[in-house]
């Protein structure tokens, strides 16, 4: 079966070869996150690109290194039909799948190093393992970073903002990156302590000086390298990539990370760009060296490209080595997990933040008087966003555990009253319906969340893009472990090390009266729990449905 897969792709790839398309390209029109997106093939690309230069990009790939090797293929391929190739990245490369976590980010590199990466931006997620990790990982990189709104505690760029290419023909791009201002939030804070992200106006103000100097700098044309997404919890602070375009003026064109859209066009029409995630497509921008304008883009599926021997043989190796630990299995499921974004984590109760947060509990709970208030005063949360993946009916592996949980987080417990308790559910459900990644998963605590009322905004909480209640409003807490719920009394909540530190919407927890980090990896954690609790088996009448512990009024 093997061969014959092969000798198919082999087929398609001289059909490439052979075939001319001038005219009639197929464009086939995709949906996601509301925005339609130009999407082709390989045989759909002229065969002649004498005379363009084609920047090919990718986003978000978030461990998904097995693709590193078709946007190798891609790169050469377009280069024997004629064209200087750029290749870039957005960012979000270095968390995802134990393949580059369990080397906190630094295999990422390793594999973009030899797809040949020129340029790329920092997501978030870059961040996870800590400021001091992600130098030493980019030690090794063999492509240029560029960021230009992270700063130092003196207000000094940590990255280099911009560079601008220059093509055998003269032609000369500039660019430059853009990371996210919601890294303060969705990175544990003591991981980036001391480091600016330029937050709102900033922004905007720091990109019209990167495209001014560009300018000055010769460039004909500048091209924005954003980890800023089009996420509607993102338009708030206007914090979105189109947000961006619309504040300045000089940026020819954007290609965009962070929300995981499939789109060739903003929703108004701006040029931003994004391939989705997992590099699910590869991102074409096409520039006419001669006029020195933008006369094409568009995304490709992977469809009938075949993989660059070299690049693939680095995946193999990485493969091999982490398959050997992480394909053990650990247990069997009887029910589908459910790790989804919207519906699922990020807006409502799920089976599987009803395990993840049991397991939690469960882990301190196990070692005797290792808390200082009773146990029926002990719950959990963790954020929906921190939940990355499903795991179908059927075997369960470390693998699906550490996808479902790949940050390497470990278990906190923090100390609040019932009071502050509120507060942060609150905080977390303040745009439900609609989704966000602080979204409390729970055990413990059953409360209801009435979205017909609206969210009473408050001020800011401190290096944070979220906002205190200036009341409570919409969240009703009926009671803990069964019993009566007391604003005054002090809970134990069992969380994560991200959210204790006052990550995504959880500032309150920094500020608790105390707390202490267990130092029990979250997905160790379950492993342990699947094993040693459920017996190695995840039961319908014990997940099959979620607990009933949120009500949610729409």
């Amino acid at each position: 079966m093997k061969t014959r897969k092969v000798l198919k792709q082999l087929f398609a790839m001289l059909l490439a070869l052979i075939l001319v398309v001038a005219t009639g390209v197929t464009h086939v029109q995709v949906h996601a996150e509301d925005l339609s997106a130009d999407v082709r093939t390989i045989l759909n690309i002229p065969m002649d690109l004498s005379g363009k230069t084609i920047i090919i990009h990718t986003n978000d790939i978030h461990g998904a290194i097995s693709r590193y090797a078709y946007v190798a293929s891609l790169r050469d391929n377009l280069k024997g039909r004629g064209a200087d190739v750029i290749l870039v990245d957005a960012g979000d490369f270095s968390q995802g799948t134990p393949y580059v976590s369990t080397t906190k980010g630094l295999d990422a590199i390793t594999m973009m190093n030899a797809a040949g990466y020129d340029f790329v931006t920092l997501g978030n997620h870059e961040f996870d393992y800590g400021y001091e990790q992600l130098r030493s990982n980019l030690n090794f990189a063999k492509f240029k970073v560029l960021c230009a709104n992270i700063l130092n505690p003196e207000g000094n760029n940590l990255f280099t903002p911009n560079a601008i290419y220059t093509g055998p023909s003269g032609l000369r791009i500039g660019f430059f990156g853009m990371e996210t201002p919601e890294t303060r939030t969705k990175v544990n804070p003591s991981m980036i302590k001391g480091l600016n992200f330029l937050n709102k106006s900033d922004n905007y103000v720091c990109a019209q000086a990167q495209v001014d100097e560009l300018k000055t700098q010769g460039a004909d044309l500048v091209i924005c390298l954003s980890h800023l997404g089009v996420d509607e919890e993102s338009a708030l602070d206007g914090n979105r990539s189109v947000d961006l375009y619309a504040n300045t003026n000089g940026i020819d064109f954007m290609i965009d990370g962070h929300s995981h859209t499939v789109m060739t066009a903003g929703s108004a029409g701006e040029p931003v760009q994004s391939t989705g995630t997992k590099c699910d497509n590869i991102g074409i921008v096409q520039i006419d060296n001669a006029t020195k304008t933008i006369d094409d883009h568009y995304l490709i599926t992977l469809e009938n490209l075949a993989q660059e021997v070299t690049t693939s043989a680095n995946a193999n190796l990485i493969f091999q080595r982490v398959n050997s630990e992480y394909d053990k299995v650990l247990g069997h499921t009887a029910i589908d997990l459910n790790g989804q974004k919207d519906p699922g984590n990020r807006t409502q109760e799920t089976n599987l933040g009803d395990l993840i947060t049991d397991a939690l509990k469960w882990s301190v709970l196990k070692e005797k008087d290792a808390l200082s208030v009773d146990e029926d005063h002990v719950v959990a949360i963790t954020n929906g966003g921190g939940i990355r993946a499903s795991i179908d009916a059927g075997a369960i592996t470390k693998n699906d555990i550490n996808t479902v949980l790949p940050f390497g987080n470990t278990i906190a417990v923090v100390y609040v009253t019932g009071e502050e308790l509120l507060e942060v559910l609150e905080a977390s459900t303040f745009c439900t319906p609609s989704a966000i990644g602080g979204y409390p998963q729970t055990s413990g605590i059953k409360f209801t969340i009435d979205t017909t009322k609206p969210y009473q905004q408050g001020e800011a909480y401190p290096d944070s893009t979220y906002y205190a209640p200036a009341a409570i409003t919409r969240v009703t807490i009926e009671s803990i472990n069964g019993k009566p719920f007391s604003l005054t009394d002090t809970y134990a909540v069992v969380t994560n090390n991200f959210c204790a530190a006052g990550g995504d919407t959880y500032y309150r927890f920094l500020s608790a009266s105390d707390q202490f980090d267990t130092g029990i990896v979250m997905d160790e954690a379950v492993m342990a729990y699947v094993s040693e609790v459920l017996g190695g088996n995840v039961t319908a009448d014990k997940y099959g449905d979620v607990r009933g512990d949120q009500t949610i009024i729409r």
